[in-house]
Formats: C-alpha cells, structure tokens, sequence
C-alpha cells in the first residue's frame, strides 16, 4: 500500500492575554500535562502531538491551516482551559477540514475544598471557556464530536479513542485510489454508483483497468517470487496435501502466488489502497484470484468483488479504523430450530484477519467463473462482537447501514463449505435486522469489522454521510421512521447548501 506519515492527532488549548504572562505559562504547563496523560493512556491509533497556547485569531487560523495541509495530522483535539473568546475562533474554525473533537475537561479531577481561592478559579475555568466555545462551533455548523470527562477516566479515552479511529478511516479515503479490474458485474444495481460524487463526498478516486494488463503481470512473475510465496504459505497455513510440493495439484498454488505477486506489483506501482475484480471478466486469469485477494485484505487493501468498487473503500477505510475486517456477504440464514442465524461468506474472498484458528490453503471448484479451481484459504470467523455496514448510493446521496451483530461458532461443523464464512445473530433479531436492512436499501455487500458502531458514528460525521444502525434496541417501526426524517433533513438540507 501507499506509505502514509505516522498519524498524529494535534492538541489544542484556548485562553487569551488577558490573564497575563504568568498564568499563561500555567495554562501551557497544565495542558501539556493533559496532552501527556492523552498520550500515555495508549488507548489512541495516534501520536497526541502537543500544539503551543492559542490566545489570538492570527494564530488559530495559522494553526488550523498547518493542520489542513500536514499530512500527518488526522485531527485536532481543542480544549479551552480558560475562557477563551469564541469571536477569536471563527476564522480557524471556518477553514478547519480536518476532523474535531472537542474536549470539555480540566487537569484537577477533584476541587481543592480547602484551598481553593480566587487565583485558582480564574485559571481552571474550562466549565466556563469551553461553554463559549460550543456556542461559536454551533453557531457557525462546525461537524464535531464532544467529549467530557476527566483525562483519567477510561471511558473518555475509550470515546476518544473511537473518534481518532474514525479519523484515520476518514484520511484513509480522502487519498484513496481504487482500482477496477473489469467493470461490474453485469444487470446488477446495488454496485453502480456515481464516482464523481464519491470523490468529492469523500476523496476517493475509481478507475478501471483491462484484466489484460494483470494477466500480462501475472504471465511475467519471476519463479523466485513464487518459490517465496509458496514458502510463505507453507508457514502461515494448513497446506492441503494436493497443493504441498510433490502433490498433484501443487501448480495450482504456483499459479495462485503469480496471481498475488503480479497484483501486488501493480496496486503498488499506482499507489492504489483498494481494488475490485469480477468473475465475468478475468480474461487471460486461469484462476478467479482467491488466495492473494485474501492476503491482500489481510496486509490493509480494500477489497469489493464483482466490481463493487464503494465495498472496496469502505472496507480500505475499515481497515484504518482496525485491521480486523473483511468483505463479507449475507449469504444464507439459519431460521431455526435454535435462534436465527446468518451464514456469512463469499465466493473466496473472506479475509483471515478475522479467524478463530491457523486457515487451510485449500483447492475446490467452482461453479462460476469458467476458469480453473481457484486456491483459497477456508476458516470460521472468531466469535465476538462486531458490526456488518454497507455503503449505498441512493441517488441524491450516500446512505451507510449498519447492523450490530455476534458472530458465534457453528452450531455444527461445516465439512463440505469450501469456504472461509463468518455466522452471527444480528441484532436485535434475525428478522428485525433483515427488514430495516432492505427498507433502507442497505447492499449485499458489507464490510464486517470489529470497530463498534461509536466509530462508525464518529466516521459518518466526519464524512458527512447518511448513517442508519441497527441495534438491540431497534424495531422496524421505529426505524422506517428514522428513515422518513432522515430523508427529509437530507433533502432539505442539499437544499439550502
């Protein structure tokens, strides 16, 4: 993948000249106290980088812009120790286009009873400045979150630590490239879209590139890099005795590795984070590419299959919220006996960072596709807590859905699935899931990650986007209602912009 700067998120605290030289030194002592209590908590995807006192216009501007152009920085975290005035704010903050939070805390976690005094009122005044400063971020429409609470408190790291996840998602698709091989698959709706408007939504660049140009890389891979790779896959993985050297079907897995390493080649000569194939065109491709699109997946890369080049980026961006995350596809459902369930998977493409154990490199047909068996990995997907989202355009915007979901272990073993698959009981209920999912026009095609739906929320608000999710509190009435408003605030608002 394209190499990016180690990610930094940049510290800000507000006052003024008003207080002096003396208590401006004190501001600038406490708030980097507060920023090094940020940074060793470790609870952050990011380097809490410590910016000097902002006390006048001129400065917050000049910092706001230095922000936007750092590519380093994914977003600022303001906090008002004092009171700052918030007219002192506006220009900054009408030119910020990186994400913010702001922090409404204080250094003290507990009143000095006995000695507080008037000195020590006037310096920890955060209650007071940062009441200003939500007005003016108000006033003017500023996307932000805010968080409040002692620095201590682990449940405000945890919700910072959420939104600097969603930062990085979101930096991740201002610069992402995707590439097409071959177009979408053919009469199917929900993996059109307008790439004009979701580069300037959300940064994202989709060009399409002829299969030839991979199957010319693939024919030219040099037979070190595939004696390498074939190493490496029998490190990693459970070889099937068929494709271990010496086994009958051994170039199968030769061939898989030209695939990787040709793809590899060419995702990293474009400075492309993402990339989509299709079965209906592969052209001079013997195999559907199974194995290296999983590896792929697994090392950051973005993938949609049948050309579902919006899959592909909101998987990239996933993956800089948190590595584990797949593509991944509602595939068939469990009604019972037992609580409902679905079965999750695709043709190949699940990525192993979402294992429970050591995958099988494994060699089966398939019906589909016209080519030779394709190489995959095939495993059951860990049990935990996760989120499905899909990304869909709707005509007048982008709508992301969400389903907050458990993926459990099979309630029986899956000996003839050659497949790796992830099953889960959605929230709250199969079919409660399943109807606010089709009422809101959600895709096929998702993404399940392990980022919580408070990430997902901080990556919608950054991004501007429609976000709809389904929880355990959720009904379906409730839900169409949300639907309702929230294409009347949408349209209203694209309105009057």
């Amino acid at each position: 993948m394209t190499s990016v700067a180690k990610p930094q998120v940049w510290f800000l605290t507000g006052s003024q000249h008003l207080y002096g030289a003396e208590t401006l030194e004190q501001v600038a002592d406490q708030s980097r106290s507060i920023q090094r209590m940020l940074a060793e908590s470790g609870a952050t995807g990011a380097e809490i980088v410590w910016q000097p006192v902002l006390t006048d216009p001129a400065g917050i501007r000049q910092t706001m812009e230095a922000a936007n152009t750092d590519p380093a920085c994914v977003g600022v975290i303001a906090w008002m120790h004092t009171f700052s005035p918030a007219k002192m704010w506006i220009s900054g903050l009408d030119v910020l286009r990186k994400p913010l939070l702001h922090l409404h805390t204080q250094l003290n976690r507990a009143l000095p009873w006995s000695t507080i005094d008037m000195d020590f009122m006037n310096l920890n005044q955060a209650a007071h400045g940062d009441r200003e400063f939500g007005y003016i971020q108000t006033r003017i429409g500023v996307h932000r979150k805010t968080v409040v609470g002692h620095v201590s408190d682990p449940q405000v790291t945890g919700r910072i630590a959420d939104w600097v996840a969603a930062a990085l998602g979101h930096r991740c698709l201002r610069t992402l490239r995707v590439a097409r091989f071959g177009d979408n698959m053919r009469n199917v709706a929900v993996t059109e879209g307008d790439k004009v408007e979701a580069e300037l939504r959300f940064g994202v660049s989709v060009n399409t590139y002829g299969v030839t140009e991979l199957a010319d890389l693939v024919d030219a891979v040099a037979a070190p890099d595939i004696d390498r790779l074939v190493e490496e896959y029998a490190a990693l993985y459970r070889l099937a005795p068929e494709l271990a050297p010496g086994g009958e079907r051994h170039e199968s897995l030769r061939y898989a590795a030209r695939i990787e390493a040709a793809l590899r080649q060419f995702l990293t000569a474009g400075g492309f984070g993402a990339f989509t194939t299709n079965f209906e065109d592969l052209g001079g491709l013997r195999q559907l590419p199974g194995l290296a699109v999983q590896r792929l997946m697994a090392d950051g890369y973005g993938f949609g299959g049948e050309g579902d080049w919006k899959t592909a980026a909101l998987l990239a961006a996933a993956k800089a919220m948190g590595p584990r995350a797949s593509f991944m596809e509602d595939y068939t459902y469990h009604f019972g006996p037992g609580e409902p369930k679905v079965l999750g998977a695709h043709m190949l493409e699940v990525c192993p960072t979402i294992a429970a154990g050591r995958p099988s490199c494994e060699i089966h047909p398939l019906s589909i596709g016209d080519r030779e068996d394709p190489v995959r990995l095939v495993f059951d997907a860990a049990p935990g807590p996760a989120t499905v989202i899909g990304l869909a355009d709707l005509g007048d915007r982008f709508r992301l859905v969400a389903n907050e979901i458990d993926v459990v272990e099979p309630d029986e073993p899956l000996p003839s699935l050659p497949v790796a698959r992830a099953v889960w009981k959605p929230r709250p209920s199969l079919s409660t899931s399943a109807e606010c999912w089709l009422i809101a026009g959600g895709p096929h095609h998702t993404v399940l990650t392990r980022a919580g739906s408070s990430v997902l929320r901080d990556f919608a608000r950054m991004s501007d986007t429609e976000l709809v999710v389904v929880d355990g509190r959720t009904t379906p009435e409730d839900f169409a209602d949300r639907l309702a408003w929230n294409q009347a605030y949408r349209r209203l608002a694209r309105g009057l912009s």
